[in-house]
Parts: C-alpha cells; structure tokens; sequence
C-alpha cells in the first residue's frame, strides 16, 4: 500500500560501472502523474488515490463520460487512470492536482513493477506450459505435442478446472517484484531498473515501492 507511479516502457540497454561490470537495465519514463480524484472511507468504503499519466492532447477526443469525470475534478484529462490504495493519513497530505514525478524513488532500493506480457496468440502446451512431449520413438504414432490425458473416464468423469491445456498465451497482468533501482534521472523522468519488465516497448507500467524487500 502506498503511492506509486504510472509509466511507459520504453526499451533495455545496458550500463557498466566503474569496474567494467556490466548490468542489464529497463528503460521506464515513470511520470510525472497527477492527482484526479480521492477516494475517502466515508464515501467508497476505502483510501486511494485515482492519478493520470500523459495528458490528453485533443481535448474533444475524450468521451463524454469521462470529461464530466475531469471536469468535476477539475483535472486535466488524462490518457491513462490507474488507482493506488493509500492509507487515510497519506491521503489528507494529498490535494486534486497535486504532481508527483520519480523522485519518490531513489537509487538502490526495490520496485514491484505491474505490466500486461507480450500476446503469443494460441499456442500448446509444449510453448505454453513447458510440457516435454511423447517420445519420438518406441511405439509412438501422431502423438508428438499433444497433453497427454485430461481427466479420468468415471471419476469424476469431467475435466477439472486449472488443467494445463492449450489456449490463449501472453496478454496478462503480470507483476514482477524486488527489481533494484539502479539510477533516477529527475531532469529527464527516467527509472533506470535492473533486469526485464513485463510487456512490449511503449507498454504501460505500474511502478510501487517493494512489498517484500526494502533498501
């Protein structure tokens, strides 16, 4: 729980040190976001904060529904709205407007990054599950990729729910913790973290501040 930021992916490179060490790194323009709307205990039963990412450019592009949602807030609209649950002290020390950028982050301490994965469109269970497949020989006929069995004939006789199976691949909220900050470019609102993120370039982020690991 606490205050985190909106983000794009923006591609990986890599760093060295003094050393000549080399250290793989993601590139994330994290922020600046703003405060829309706050949501008190009182009214939605529950503390957060409703922040925006990237204006929006062409005002009358935005539907209906949601100008009357900025407009009531007196917010600039915004391309993307994500919430983040905060706690009722937290969320007195914040105003509708109010900026944050990602000098809320510092170098060395951990992040849990929250993205949607690169589709694969449909693909088996070799590809999908890491499933090793029959054997190539010894009595084997068109049977290479497939599962294998999926449930037993009387008992319960019906295929449980969960069943590793083919289907749909990638495209999912994925969330990836403990990622080291390596350097925080205010100037620029550039996130330099060490290792891969979840999602394509361009992708959007969820940046928070590590649930398991501190500094």
């Amino acid at each position: 729980m606490g205050i985190g930021l909106i983000g794009k992916k923006i591609g990986m490179t890599e760093i060295f040190d003094e050393n000549g060490g080399m250290t793989p790194v993601t590139v994330i323009q994290a922020g600046p976001c703003y405060v829309v709307q706050k949501k008190g205990i009182a009214k939605e039963g529950y503390a957060a904060l409703q922040c925006g990412f990237e204006q929006v450019r062409n005002v009358q592009r935005v539907n209906k529904p949601l100008s009357g949602h900025f407009k009531k807030s007196s917010a600039a609209p915004a391309k993307i709205l994500r919430e983040f649950r905060v706690t009722p002290e937290d969320l007195e020390s914040y105003d509708v407007g109010s900026t944050f950028s990602v000098e809320i982050f510092e170098p060395g301490e951990f992040v849990d990054i929250t993205g949607t994965s690169k589709g694969k469109g449909f693909a088996g269970v070799i590809k999908r599950h890491g499933f090793h497949g029959a054997p190539a020989s010894r009595g084997s006929h068109e049977f290479f990729r497939h599962g294998g069995s999926i449930g037993q004939n009387m008992t319960p006789g019906r295929t449980m729910k969960g069943m590793k199976m083919p289907g749909h691949m990638g495209a999912k909220k994925v969330t990836i913790q403990n990622l080291k900050v390596v350097d925080v470019r205010s100037d620029t609102n550039i996130l330099l973290v060490e290792g891969a993120v979840p999602g394509p370039a361009n992708g959007i982020v969820i940046i928070k501040k590590a649930v398991k690991k501190q500094k």
